[in-house]
């Protein structure tokens, strides 16, 4: 693993403790030698994540579109800021550069983004894990609802294995570093991705 791809809110949420854990999380993936790959965003976790990344040492690399860099939310003080035209291709790069995928606490962007690539892995167009950083239990209920989905028969158990949960950090980067994806077919060519 050398870049781990960090979804996470462009708001800071009301608890001081997502705030301390994203900046952890970003102090975590320098210690370790790894790159950030990042949505590009000043404000929010996403620039409390990259800020601490960029303080401690790491290779960080944002991925905007252009319009979000327009209205003044990019963080244009790191070298690697990558400029796209679209959402579809920020995560298809973010994806394309990163190695595996921690999630921190966010809004419908960051579980969008959580949810498609468990898709993408559940589908076989990469083999990278997740890890819901479940800061305060924040990812509880989803945990929860993945676990339904389970029961009423619209995901198999090893399917629902694909999201990963930690508690801290480095659990949640040790967790990255363990996944191995389960065997499976490629169920798109890659035309068709």
């Amino acid at each position: 693993m050398r870049r781990v791809c960090v979804f996470c809110g462009s708001a800071e949420g009301r608890r001081p403790v997502y705030r301390e854990a994203a900046a952890a999380l970003g102090r975590a993936i320098a210690a370790r030698g790894l790159g950030l790959v990042y949505g590009g965003g000043a404000v929010g976790l996403m620039g409390v994540v990259a800020e601490a990344a960029l303080a401690a040492g790491a290779e960080v690399t944002g991925v905007i579109p252009g319009g979000l860099l327009r209205r003044e939310v990019g963080l244009r003080s790191i070298p690697d800021l990558r400029v796209v035209d679209t959402m579809h291709e920020r995560k298809a790069l973010m994806a394309d550069l990163a190695d595996g995928f921690v999630v921190l606490p966010g809004g419908y962007g960051t579980l969008e983004e959580a949810i498609e690539t468990l898709t993408w892995t559940q589908l076989g167009i990469h083999g990278k894990g997740l890890v819901l950083l479940d800061v305060a239990g924040y990812w509880g209920r989803l945990l929860a609802l993945l676990d339904q989905m389970v029961e009423e028969g619209f995901l198999t158990p090893v399917n629902r294995s694909l999201a990963l949960r930690a508690a801290t950090p480095d659990a949640a980067l040790d967790a990255l570093a363990a996944f191995r994806p389960p065997p499976r077919p490629r169920w798109l060519g890659e035309e068709e991705t």
